[in-house]
């Protein structure tokens, strides 16, 4: 069972069964919020266990982003009214077994880097 949790561990995360293949956001709010570029795993909500004080921040109507108050990790984003949610990769205790798929919102992108892989490119 893949397991995660926060810096200080307040928070963790577990997912039942194996890991899909996780995408690269990179839209304004994900660099923002993370310092760079995001990458997380679509899961359906009914998969996902989270225990401890998850800080939510409404980023839009649609969609709401969880945090650690305690250490500031960027752990959730949480699109709601859906039955799925994205969890941080780098959240993730241990090896994950899985490999990025796609970048997303490319036409966000920062523009002090480049994306260098041969991977899938969405401009949203």
């Amino acid at each position: 069972m893949p397991h995660a949790s926060c810096l200080c561990g307040a928070i963790e995360i577990d997912v039942a069964g194996d890991l899909p293949s996780p995408n690269a956001c990179h839209c304004t709010q994900c660099r923002k919020q993370s310092g760079h570029y995001w990458a997380s795993v679509d899961l359906p909500a009914s998969a996902v266990t989270i225990t401890g004080p998850v800080t939510w921040y409404a980023a839009s109507e649609k969609v709401r982003r969880g945090f650690c108050g305690t250490c500031g990790s960027f752990l959730i984003w949480d699109p709601l009214h859906h039955d799925s949610i994205a969890i941080a990769m780098g959240a993730f205790n241990g090896p994950t077994r899985t490999m990025l798929s796609r970048h997303i919102f490319c036409a966000d992108k920062g523009d002090y880097y480049e994306i260098a892989d041969a991977l899938p490119q969405n401009e949203q």
